[in-house]
């Protein structure tokens, strides 16, 4: 087996205010954020990177500020489909802003299973976030350890598919710069033995 470990970025302004923070903001950490990530280091919380660690985030700010923080110096790549969801006309808004709306209320009540106003489907976004983490797997089968910075929102995906015992897909909601070491079988099952 080999290591997985999956990160959320850390906090932005938007988080702290609870906004829908998707793939259409490239938000900085902002100042708390990167405090709180530094403070998980010094307590060693994240795991060492093996001699041949690859990290994988998304393009956006907050993932490879958060991966930089972190792991310095180790191999980075990129990956566009571990982006965040598309909020669409949720995109940086928060409940307060959003009460009222007769769209949201109607996510809402379907229990966010409605695709997002001028956004993506809930279930696209899951399947882009699995495909994605998959192929991230399978091109880089060779490492011991693959580390993922990624969004709330692409590690609940990943977990959701591919924990074992299973999860649903808001059981594995993390807080900002906190996350998940598993070892991956040779089928894709993920095996935590450790959280961040």
């Amino acid at each position: 087996m080999r290591e997985i470990v999956l990160i959320r970025h850390g906090a932005t302004a938007g988080n702290l205010e609870k906004r829908y923070i998707g793939s259409a903001t490239d938000e900085p950490l902002c100042s708390e954020g990167i405090e709180v990530v530094r403070s998980l280091i010094k307590r060693g919380r994240y795991p060492e990177a093996a001699e041949d660690a690859l990290v994988i985030t998304s393009p956006l700010r907050r993932c490879v500020e958060t991966a930089g923080l972190i792991y310095p110096g180790v191999e980075r790549t990129e990956a566009e489909n571990l982006r965040e969801c598309d909020f669409g006309r949720f995109e940086y808004k928060n409940y307060e802003e959003l009460d009222g709306d007769s769209d949201y209320q109607a996510w809402i009540d379907s229990g966010g299973t409605l695709p997002f106003p001028g956004g993506e489907d809930p279930e696209e976004f899951k399947a882009r976030s699995r495909n994605a983490f998959m192929d991230a797997v399978r091109d880089n089968r060779e490492r011991s350890q693959l580390i993922f910075v990624v969004h709330g929102g692409t590690v609940m995906s990943v977990m959701s598919s591919f924990a074992k015992p299973h999860r649903e897909y808001f059981d594995s909601c993390v807080s900002n710069g906190r996350g998940f070491i598993c070892d991956i079988a040779g089928d894709g099952t993920l095996y935590v033995n450790g959280e961040i």
